[in-house]
């Protein structure tokens, strides 16, 4: 089989919940995305792209009608373009990279496009269909922004409790103390805010005109540059009244976009770019639901191992921090040096809109590799219900070589 590769990223900025996104309807934040991933490659004919594979987590709103053929339209690409959306929660867009990888492999496709997006600020109520016209009781709203909802009595009650009280749970397990998730998450709002103000960000975000007047959203708009570990102890807990979690040291609710393009080392000329990596293994893995927090721990070994390589050749790691205790749990596990992880922030201060986090942990990956010549990198993030992806990168750069 060939290899495939990662030739393009780019990301729109993060909105937080009901923020400046807020009125900018998801399939049109996808849209951006991908015309913004384009635009770095203008050499290649949009005809030529075989396949687009978009994630998306919700699904129950503006974004419910294939939102990945909805952004390659209103994108204006060439209807002969085809996309599917595909749905693994907070990894869809990784599983959409990785769904590329393996079509580009065996030669189903020379080019893909793939992404994700999430407005969870426009992520509606429902309310569930009665079996029978005209129910004489209530009907409550169900809200789709983030976790169960419309929950089967047949699941195991452990298995559907809140994601907060699932990383209560994983903190007591492995004795991850307060102090070091709010230290963790002090980190990331000061490697993000750092990272924007050197410049690291201005090649992959990309911004969003969020008004008709011509107002922008040019940076992530979560990140707090002045936290510290200190003032983040002054937070309340949020789901036990003598937990660890708190809205600082979790990631926050988020709306945003973000493309990555892949293909083979043949389609380079039509690309009219050298590839940046080449994925050099994959990695899935599944555990019980509650336990999702830990899951990236065995998804990132797998994809070592496919890669033929160990923790000690790994120059950088982008773990997606849905909650610092989860983060901490599976950097603890690997052993990897602490340094090498989420050098440029991490979901906690950049955000998490769930679609959307894959691309932005692969995006973010290639460009340190790039940066540092470091020649492997791990991408990984946990998954709720129970499931984790990661993947590993060869810089293919001269950097890299």
């Amino acid at each position: 089989m060939t290899s495939s590769y990662l030739y393009a990223a780019a990301r729109t900025p993060f909105g937080r919940f009901s923020g400046a996104l807020a009125d900018v309807r998801p399939d049109d934040l996808a849209a951006h995305a991908v015309t913004a991933t384009l635009a770095k490659t203008p050499a290649l004919d949009p005809a030529d792209i075989g396949d687009v594979v978009w994630g998306n987590a919700n699904g129950a709103g503006e974004d419910n009608r294939n939102v990945g053929r909805m952004a390659v339209l209103l994108a204006g690409l060439p209807t002969s373009v085809p996309a599917t959306t595909v749905n693994r929660l907070c990894g869809s867009s990784l599983d959409a990279a990785l769904i590329a990888s393996r079509t580009i492999e065996t030669g189903d496709a020379d080019i893909v496009l793939t992404g994700g997006v999430e407005s969870m600020t426009r992520a509606p109520w429902v309310l569930p269909k009665p079996s029978r016209a005209f129910p004489a009781g209530d009907t409550a709203a169900v809200s789709t922004t983030l976790g169960w909802r419309l929950v089967n009595a047949r699941m195991p009650e452990e298995w559907t409790v809140s994601l907060g009280e699932a990383n209560e749970q994983l903190a007591d397990r492995f004795a991850v103390g307060r102090e070091r998730q709010d230290a963790f998450a002090a980190r990331s709002h000061r490697l993000a805010h750092a990272a924007w103000d050197e410049g690291f960000y201005d090649d992959l975000v990309v911004p969003v005109a969020v008004d008709a007047r011509g107002a922008t959203l040019d940076r992530d708009e979560g990140i707090r540059p002045g936290s510290t570990a200190g003032e983040l102890a002054g937070l309340a807990p949020v789901f036990r009244p003598d937990g660890v979690i708190t809205a600082g040291n979790a990631s926050p609710l988020s709306d945003g976009a973000s493309a990555v393009l892949l293909g083979s080392r043949a389609a380079a000329a039509r690309i009219g770019a050298d590839p940046l990596a080449r994925v050099a293994g994959r990695g899935v893995s599944a555990l019980d639901p509650h336990l999702f927090g830990y899951a990236p721990v065995e998804a990132a070994n797998r994809a070592l191992k496919a890669a033929g390589i160990s923790w000690r050749d790994v120059g950088a790691v982008e773990l997606n921090e849905a909650f610092a205790v989860q983060a901490l749990a599976c950097v603890d596990a690997w052993g990897v040096d602490p340094d090498l992880v989420n050098t440029k922030g991490g979901a906690i201060a950049l955000g998490h809109p769930l679609g959307a986090s894959g691309g932005r942990l692969l995006g973010t990956l290639v460009h340190r590799l790039r940066a540092s010549g470091a020649r492997w990198g791990v991408a990984a993030l946990c998954i709720g219900v129970g499931q984790a992806l990661a993947v590993v990168l060869e810089n293919v750069t001269e950097a890299g070589r």
